[in-house]
């Protein structure tokens, strides 16, 4: 049966070269079919700040997703916006689908990113900040403090604070100190009480401590001040016999976009090591200042970092938000969303009470999906490749990294593995962006312990999620495969979601093989059996199920194309897309982040409509789905419908074969799209627009919360940790 569904398919044969595309992009598609992704990407973390507006969360998530917001939009500048102006300055076009000049586009950008940065800082103001304190959690000024508190933080800024504190001077002796990126800072105008004379001086917010110090804990009220302020309140101690006369704090975004040249280098490890270093020196993107500062600071500031006027965000209230992670050691669970332990998937769990589950033989009995983080990392992925490490008769244990956390038991595993005699491979991905550093210290470290460590291929990163155990059995070698769309991340897999598919099908193992194979070799194969690959031929391979979707429907057969991504910008994908719902084909997009696609378009795209779902879980998983006149071809993997991940990476995705896995696939995507589920819906005009409550009121159904619950019902075992 699998080898008809792959020959029916038509993917991974060499039939693929003879594909002819020209058919499906000859078409008279409108010039302004594409809606622009870095506005697209901004719309998105408009819907983050919106779920922090929603006065129906618990509080001290809303202040979460106000952290999230700023920590987004960090990353947008530093990478974003940063490689658009790269780009402007060496010459470069600008990759743009939507016919706009750089100058254009980043002044769209700059206008956005203004107006959302506002709404961002009076929410915290006007909304969140009020309503943890009507929750007992205060957030205050010095000026709020009484002279006990003020005694007792005196002592704590003495003790903890002012030992770490530098405050640089710049004068003819001390030019203007280096600012390093997303740092808290406060500039200081002094005068000297001998001289008369004005002087400035940049104190750096240590990054080190709590950016929220307490004040008092009564009960159930806890009073907390900025760690920026309870220092500007004992400037003196820093500057004694100076005058204080003005302090503002400000905050540098830096370009920190790595580019490696890798076919001009010898050693990627060093020249990465070499890029890192240079990215800290990054030029400036965007300085951020209170509302409050003087001409005289700001003018200063422009002209030492050499910014324009319009990188400058002037907020009110407290700058770097991100700091509200730091709530999240307040310990009022009521103020949360109501606690969830993930459960051990059915094959998964053991036969008796306190036994140990044997996962080769769940695995051996049929294939097994598994839902993060519903369902649990840690006696799934985890186990199974604890086991594979212990297991005498598995010789060899290949695997991806690409993002993992600095105590992984993942890595734990790989080494103690190989310590124990058995080849181990290990592809870590060391240009993971902003995880460059962190992925070469246990590249180095899986070194040391006898893995095979291996950078992949020239020019692509590697971003697939795959794990390959080879076991001895009975004389013959078995395969048993993991292929997922999540990293290997104990710590991301408890709040991304995210499937996995365990099988010892043949194919899968064999597919895995070559792959694991190439990617430690030099090229990568084009023929797969159970899988699409990119760069060579998943797009062509998704291209030819759309297309076949959009000749079943003119022929009057059963079609539709669902797709669920955290991305949808690749104007090939978006054009067969459009010529399907020309030809009557329903086509439903659930996206999480970035859609340039205009659904809704008379003539063009009527039969597209998209979806965004965003909670207290970060959607993650991709889900490719065609109706096939009846047959229904269902995919999941790890990759976006970006250039990059078509292009420049090497991706996989694995076909779903079980009936029960497509059914549990198709069944959470019909109802992630339903009219009955809280989503964002997007319009023609690339507005979203949030559907949470239904005619009467009452609030739609939350996809997530639903998902928990039915989890939870078919689940007969303990709950997991």
């Amino acid at each position: 049966m699998i080898e008809h569904d792959v020959l029916d398919a038509g993917l991974g044969d060499a039939d693929d070269d003879d594909f002819d595309l020209s058919e499906a992009f000859d078409s008279q598609l409108p010039d302004n079919r594409y809606l622009d992704r870095e506005l697209s990407w901004l719309a998105f973390n408009q819907r983050v700040l919106e779920l922090a507006e929603d006065p129906d969360l618990p509080v001290l998530e809303r202040a979460n997703f106000l952290a999230i917001f700023a920590s987004n939009l960090d990353e947008f500048f530093m990478v974003r916006v940063a490689g658009l102006k790269r780009r402007i300055l060496t010459g470069l076009a600008i990759p743009t689908n939507v016919g706009r000049s750089p100058a254009d586009v980043l002044g769209d950008i700059s206008a956005d990113a203004h107006a959302l940065q506002l709404r961002h800082a009076d929410l915290w103001t006007s909304q969140v900040q009020p309503s943890l304190a009507e929750a007992g959690i205060e957030i205050v000024s010095y000026d709020d403090l009484s002279d006990d508190e003020r005694e007792k933080l005196y002592d704590y800024f003495q003790a903890q604070v002012f030992p770490v504190l530098m405050p640089l001077a710049v004068d003819p002796a001390h030019p203007f100190p280096y600012i390093s990126g997303l740092s808290l800072n406060l500039a200081i105008r002094i005068r000297n009480a001998r001289t008369g004379r004005q002087e400035f001086a940049r104190l750096k917010v240590p990054p080190m401590l709590p950016r929220f110090v307490e004040v008092a804990h009564d009960g159930k009220t806890q009073r907390f001040i900025p760690l920026e302020s309870l220092i500007a309140s004992h400037l003196e101690d820093l500057f004694p016999g100076m005058e204080i006369l003005d302090h503002h704090a400000f905050r540098l975004t830096r370009n920190e976009d790595v580019v490696i040249e890798e076919d001009e280098t010898e050693n990627l490890i060093q020249a990465l090591e070499a890029e890192l270093l240079r990215r800290r020196f990054g030029p400036p993107i965007r300085l951020e200042v209170g509302d409050d500062m003087d001409d005289l600071t700001l003018n200063l500031l422009i002209n030492e970092l050499d910014i324009t006027a319009q990188e400058v965000y002037r907020l009110p209230g407290p700058l770097d938000l991100r700091g509200l992670f730091d709530l999240g050691r307040i310990d009022r669970p009521e103020l949360r969303y109501p606690p969830h332990l993930p459960r051990t998937a059915v094959a998964f769990q053991p036969a008796e009470q306190n036994g140990r589950a044997d996962l080769f033989r769940a695995i051996r009995k049929g294939d097994v999906l598994v839902h993060h983080p519903y369902e649990s990392f840690a006696t799934s992925v985890q186990a199974f490749l604890e086991q594979a490490a212990k297991d005498p008769h598995v010789l060899a244990i290949k695997q991806t990294l690409y993002r993992t956390s600095g105590d992984s038991p993942i890595v734990q595993a790989l080494i103690d593995a190989a310590e124990s005699g058995k080849q181990v491979l290990a592809l870590v991905e060391v240009k993971a962006r902003f995880d460059e550093a962190a992925n070469i210290v246990w590249a180095r470290k899986l070194e040391k312990a006898g893995v095979h460590v291996v950078y992949g291929l020239v020019g692509l990163k590697t971003h697939c999620k795959l794990a390959l155990v080879i076991r001895q059995e009975d004389g013959v070698l078995r395969h048993y495969s993991h292929v997922g769309t999540g990293n290997y991340n104990p710590k991301t897999s408890r709040i991304y979601e995210d499937f996995g598919l365990f099988t010892t099908d043949d194919q899968v193992g064999r597919d895995l093989t070559r792959l694991f194979n190439e990617l430690s070799g030099y090229a990568i194969e084009k023929k797969f059996k159970r899988l699409l690959v990119a760069p060579l031929h998943l797009r062509k391979g998704l291209l030819r199920h759309i297309e076949k979707e959009r000749l079943n429907a003119l022929a009057g057969k059963k079609s539709g194309i669902r797709i669920k991504v955290n991305s949808m910008v690749d104007e090939q994908i978006i054009d067969a897309l459009y010529r399907a719902s020309g030809a009557g084909v329903p086509v439903a997009v659930w996206v999480r982040g970035i859609c340039s696609l205009k659904p809704g378009v008379p003539g063009m795209s009527e039969n597209i409509t998209v979806r965004s779902i965003l909670g207290r879980y970060l959607e993650h998983s991709r889900i490719f789905a065609f109706e096939n006149d009846g047959d229904p071809q269902v995919y999941i993997g790890s990759a976006d419908m970006m250039h990059r991940n078509l292009d420049r990476r090497v991706e996989a995705l694995v076909r779903v074969v079980e009936p029960t896995h497509v059914k549990e696939l198709t069944d959470l995507f019909e109802q992630g799209m339903a009219d009955t589920t809280s989503s964002w819906h997007l319009g023609p005009d690339g507005v979203w627009t949030r559907r949470n409550l239904a005619d009467d009121g009452t609030h739609l159904l939350d996809l997530q919360d639903a998902t928990m619950a039915k989890v939870q019902k078919r689940r007969r075992g303990r709950a997991v940790r």
